[in-house]
């Protein structure tokens, strides 16, 4: 396994804490960046991704509609430009060039149901998977650069700092 490739699961009990790992990203995301949200319909993707551009827009009350019907939503960040993908409806990558997705990889790009993407899925993308616990919440597990990943745990806890 590459050095430079980590894993992290951190345990989200509830809402309060997928907003807090979603502050916690946007803190260390920056132009370029792909983020892979992955996770069955319920799981926590939109409210993690809510808080994330809430936290990069620097606006908490910020309105972030969910992109299922638009496809991609942007949103004008003091970092980059972000765009929020919405992969659901789509069939497969071909569409993804009509919806500006060569642009959008210039700035901030979140997708959920990346498995969409196909070939092109960026190697070097930050993946974060929504799976259900047993105790009713949930875990994120992470995978990318452990670099970038390392400030979104506590190394004691394994949570969100």
């Amino acid at each position: 396994m590459d050095a430079n490739f980590s894993r992290h699961e951190i345990s989200l009990p509830d809402s309060g804490a997928t907003q807090a790992l979603g502050r916690a990203l946007a803190a260390v995301l920056r132009p370029g960046d792909v983020v892979l949200l992955e996770g069955d319909l319920g799981a926590g993707k939109t409210t993690l991704a809510r808080a994330l551009l809430r936290a990069l827009c620097a606006d908490g009350e910020m309105e972030v509609p969910s992109p299922s019907y638009t496809l991609v939503q942007v949103y004008e960040a003091p970092v980059a430009p972000v765009s929020h993908f919405d992969l659901w409806r789509l069939d497969g990558p071909d569409a993804l060039h009509e919806l500006g997705w060569d642009e959008a990889c210039e700035g901030i790009v979140l997708v959920e149901w990346p498995d969409r993407l196909g070939g092109l899925t960026p190697p070097d993308a930050l993946r974060v998977s929504l799976v259900p616990d047993a105790a009713g919440g949930r875990v994120a597990r992470l995978a990318g650069n452990a670099a970038r990943l390392a400030p979104l745990t506590n190394p004691d806890t394994g949570d969100v700092p």
